[in-house]
């Protein structure tokens, strides 16, 4: 006989398996498992093997730890949220916490963007949508489904701070015909000052066949109710973002995804492919200079056996300040003194050149087998970094 403890911090369960002798004589018999948690007994589930048992033993536990709601709920006390926007959006309170700064104590951009998806995935638990995959709801998962994200623009002009309370609020929107619109908006709950702006494009793709899938209509009931017509980045167009060549300035090639970088559905994490594309900005811009926005677009799924390959190449401001930089050294050298140091000295040339946010293109690409396919093409803006953070809006 066989015995497999399942245990969690309130609870322990007790699975035991007949032997092979005794269900050789009661072939056609199932087994049943009996759950008790927390004093509470459940019904028997039916289980044909060792297996089968284990998993459901495992399914029920995780349904009493998550206790995901099957009803549309106002207040979230756990996770400080509450629904908003006449019923349909969400806003989150969360505090700055000291894993989520940086050297100088502000919010990294990853933070920021874990806290965007965190906050999306508590909307759709409020909502009594949520079956138990990455935000899909009852309806993806029957039909296979999984969200991918398309597209993503983040426009950030003001960094929260470690200790800092800020308010997310998250809402959702049609797309076309078949994708859906999230936005966010980040703001000091002292102030009312809004930090940042997010806007994203989502699309559903089959779990098994990983190609890209039209809205079911089962789907679109559930989602419609919930869309408002509502944008936390008003823009027209979209400017293209051009594919970089092998040719590229920077150039990052040893990148390899680990275990760690994938999330529930089982591909590399849209947040790590951001950290793979800042590391090839240069230091001396990491130094001085802040991000204000970034533009994300996805077009493809990264594996764990990817091999990942992250190209940047910085647009005309870059070139154009180190040119100036470099006639300014030169003819301090061999002239001791110039007009034209005179003009930069005296805040002119480089001095409007250090105001002007710097702009950088981005392109994640696979190797190996799959040399040259793209995974992500990106644009980031940086601005000179504030002296302070401004605490009033007055």
């Amino acid at each position: 006989m066989a015995t497999i403890f399942f245990c969690s911090s309130s609870s322990t369960i007790l699975v035991r398996s007949c032997s092979s002798m005794r269900e050789s004589h009661q072939p056609h018999n199932k087994q049943h498992l009996n759950l008790k948690i927390n004093g509470t007994s459940r019904s028997p589930i039916k289980v044909d093997s060792l297996s089968q048992t284990a998993e459901a033993a495992v399914l029920s536990i995780n349904g009493q730890r998550q206790n995901i709601p099957t009803k549309k709920q106002l207040v979230d006390p756990y996770r400080q949220g509450l629904i908003v926007e006449g019923g349909v959006g969400y806003r989150q309170t969360v505090v700055i916490r000291s894993y989520e700064v940086g050297p100088d104590k502000t919010a990294t951009l990853e933070s920021i963007l874990n806290l965007l998806q965190e906050t999306a995935l508590n909307h759709v638990w409020m909502s009594g949508l949520l079956s138990d995959g990455f935000g899909a709801t009852h309806g993806m998962m029957r039909n296979n489904l999984i969200w991918v994200v398309s597209r993503m623009q983040v426009l950030i002009d003001y960094y929260p701070i470690w200790g800092e309370v800020v308010e997310i609020d998250t809402w959702v929107g049609a797309s076309g015909k078949n994708g859906m619109r999230r936005d966010w908006l980040i703001r000091s709950q002292a102030t009312g000052l809004v930090f940042a702006r997010a806007t994203s494009t989502w699309v559903m793709m089959n779990r098994k066949t990983r190609r890209l899938s039209k809205i079911p209509e089962e789907v679109r009931v559930e989602l419609s109710p919930w869309f408002i017509e509502k944008q936390a980045i008003m823009e027209d167009s979209h400017e293209k973002i051009v594919k970089l060549s092998k040719e590229a300035k920077y150039m990052n090639s040893d990148l390899k995804p680990k275990r760690s970088d994938l999330d529930m559905n089982y591909h590399v994490n849209n947040v790590k492919y951001v950290r793979w594309m800042l590391e090839t900005i240069p230091d001396q811009i990491l130094e001085s200079h802040q991000l204000s926005g970034i533009t994300l677009e996805y077009r493809r799924e990264c594996g764990r056996s990817d091999e990942v390959q992250s190209l940047c190449e910085p647009e005309e401001d870059e070139i154009l300040s180190d040119v100036v930089k470099q006639e300014y050294n030169t003819k301090n050298l061999f002239n001791g003194f110039s007009l034209a140091s005179e003009i930069i000295n005296g805040g002119g040339v480089l001095g409007c050149l250090e105001q002007r946010p710097i702009r950088y293109t981005h392109l994640l690409q696979a190797k190996g087998e799959k040399q040259d396919e793209e995974i992500v093409r990106g644009r980031t803006v940086w601005k000179r970094k504030l002296p302070s953070m401004p605490f009033s809006t007055q």
